[in-house]
């Protein structure tokens, strides 16, 4: 662990977040960015229920989706989505309040795995998520 390091991925997911649109319509809070990592959360609406009455999958997916970003990201190299797939293990209802953790597995020069776990507020796994990114030449700040 690296303060130094830790502190200037904050800055570069603070960047991130000040711009994404989407992430701040979802109503995300960023709670803990290390390097390699990221722990993100929400509150679901009543405008992200589907017609079977639970959560709209690409909800708990773009959650997800995020904190993978703001992990993969937060090196200030611009990284991009290449690969990512998604388990729903339980449901989810208004009002829950959803945590995704993102864990980098593998660091590379041009891609990076990571698996990003979402918990609801009774600390139960509701879905799990893989992605791989791609590694550009660009930076963020």
């Amino acid at each position: 662990m690296n303060p130094e390091k830790d502190k200037f991925a904050q800055e570069v997911v603070a960047h991130l977040m000040k711009n994404d649109l989407f992430s701040q319509w979802l109503g995300i809070e960023v709670l803990d960015v290390k390097e390699g990592y990221s722990k993100i959360k929400m509150t679901i609406r009543e405008e992200m229920i589907n017609g079977f009455g639970i959560v709209h999958g690409g909800i708990a997916f773009s959650l997800a989706d995020s904190a993978f970003a703001f992990a993969c990201n937060n090196r200030n190299v611009l990284s991009v989505a290449l690969d990512t797939a998604i388990n729903f293990l339980k449901p989810v209802h208004v009002g829950d309040m959803l945590t995704a953790e993102a864990k980098e597995i593998h660091n590379g020069k041009s891609t990076g795995l990571y698996h990003i776990s979402i918990s609801n507020q009774k600390d139960h796994v509701v879905a799990i998520f893989k992605g791989t990114c791609f590694r550009t030449d660009k930076k963020h700040l």
